[in-house]
């Protein structure tokens, strides 16, 4: 019923930019809490960013300030900006949509960024 689909991943050297995208097919995007979250091999799953459908916003201490995340509810989709990147960007990155009224998620299948010269 829900699916969600990420592009946008890629090959950048450090202090470049990317900007992913996450796309939803059968939901009603603007019910859902969309979230970044990236994996690193060997460390554990880690939210990145997520923005409600008011536009409030959370990021985490190690991409304030670089990562922007923003959505187009209208084409049911969500991006994170992603500047200045680091070498410890280097991650799958993951979108995710929580249904807040009962807790339901679901999870896109990924997309490799990896930074490095």
């Amino acid at each position: 019923q829900v699916q969600l689909v990420e592009s946008g991943g890629g090959l950048v050297q450090p202090g470049g930019s990317l900007r992913l995208s996450c796309g939803g097919a059968g939901v009603i995007f603007s019910i859902y809490v969309m979230g970044w979250y990236r994996q690193a091999p060997g460390k554990q799953r880690e939210l990145v960013a997520s923005i409600t459908s008011g536009g409030s916003t959370n990021y985490a201490d190690s991409v304030k300030g670089r990562f922007t995340i923003s959505r187009d509810n209208a084409k049911n989709t969500v991006f994170v900006q992603m500047n200045s990147l680091k070498p410890e960007d280097t991650a799958v990155y993951y979108c995710n949509a929580r249904r807040s009224s009962s807790g339901a998620s679901y999870w896109g299948q990924g997309t490799q960024v990896t930074v490095s010269s």
